[in-house]
């Protein structure tokens, strides 16, 4: 028997298409039921005439958390291999959807203040998991009657360690004839790899980019980045600018607020001196406790207040992200 083919698999299910002498009109039914509309499986493959040469999904869905007090719900999926990985939906109060994706399971950037970077790397996601991940939340969301506003890279794995892929990722979230997905609403948020930036840049201008950049202090920002040791802070503020020489959009740049290591007065005008002259927007992040790093503490809300006030009065677009799910370990770093 022929082995069954991803749909989110192209070269594949064409040939499939083709063995099965079916009109390509089948398949991009099949294709904007799942992609676009995220129907349950039994209405996307209603008409289909063998199913079963279809894998819809890469995943399966092994545990799901709902937020007792926001709206949050991390997905933990297991994949064909039996490795979990997860990603969460943020039900925003304006009644926005948005969409935290994993591109790895586990990640070697070895952040101090992420539960995931504790892991090291156990494998690349594939891009029908990372797309699956899409698929399945959109199921859910559209149940809800909701629809994903924002897909963002900014679960397990440093996005551009798994390069070629997110790659293929994005392609097909922007391909009319696939996921049809507004490249505005995609965010993919890096430690800072120069050149892989650079390179998503040119292929999808339309992307948005976040920097994790955290402090503008060489030391402060290897004891918190270990990987930052390989990218000088001069080399990324380059970066930055020739990105915004490339592409229309403003850099989201993330800074996680840590007391005693990246708050103070001083640290805010540093990080303006360091910001003049890019077009960027700052997301100031509350630190969500993480039980391997105990030695870590969030900024207090007034120290936050201040740090924004500063930044602010400098004319930098400054927001102060308040991460939902802290309650089911799904905020962002845990």
């Amino acid at each position: 028997m022929t082995e069954a083919v991803s749909i989110c698999d192209v070269a594949a299910v064409e040939a499939l298409r083709r063995r099965l002498g079916l009109d390509p009109e089948v398949i991009r039914r099949l294709r904007n039921r799942l992609f676009k509309r995220f129907l349950p499986d039994s209405a996307a493959l209603d008409g289909f005439p063998d199913p079963q040469q279809l894998v819809l999904h890469s995943l399966s869905l092994h545990q799901r958390f709902d937020s007792a007090t926001d709206g949050a719900t991390k997905l933990l999926f297991r994949t064909a291999a039996g490795m979990l990985m997860e990603s969460v939906i943020l039900r925003i109060l304006t009644g926005r959807t948005t969409l935290c994706v994993s591109s790895q399971i586990g990640c070697a950037a070895a952040c101090d203040f992420c539960a995931t970077g504790r892991m090291g790397i156990a494998q690349n996601l594939t891009a029908a998991e990372i797309l699956d991940q899409i698929v399945q939340a959109g199921q859910i969301a559209a149940a809800e009657g909701r629809r994903l506003n924002n897909i963002v890279f900014m679960g397990m794995g440093e996005p551009f360690h798994n390069e070629p892929v997110i790659h293929e990722v994005l392609h097909q979230l922007t391909d009319p004839k696939l996921f049809a997905r507004s490249a505005a609403g995609i965010l993919v948020s890096t430690v800072g790899i120069p050149d892989a930036m650079l390179r998503c840049v040119e292929a999808f201008p339309d992307v948005n980019l976040a920097l994790s950049l955290h402090s503008v202090n060489p030391q402060v920002r290897r004891q918190i980045i270990p990987v930052a040791v390989k990218y000088p802070l001069e080399e990324l503020r380059r970066t930055v600018l020739q990105i915004n020489q490339l592409q229309q959009r403003t850099v989201m740049i993330e800074y996680l607020m840590l007391a005693g290591l990246n708050d103070s007065m001083s640290d805010a005008d540093d990080l303006v001196k360091w910001l003049d002259g890019l077009r960027v927007h700052i997301n100031l992040i509350p630190f969500n406790p993480v039980s391997d790093a105990p030695h870590l503490q969030g900024s207090s809300r007034d120290a936050i207040d201040r740090f924004a006030d500063c930044v602010k009065s400098h004319g930098l677009k400054t927001t102060v992200r308040y991460s939902l799910g802290s309650d089911i370990d799904a905020a962002c770093g845990q």
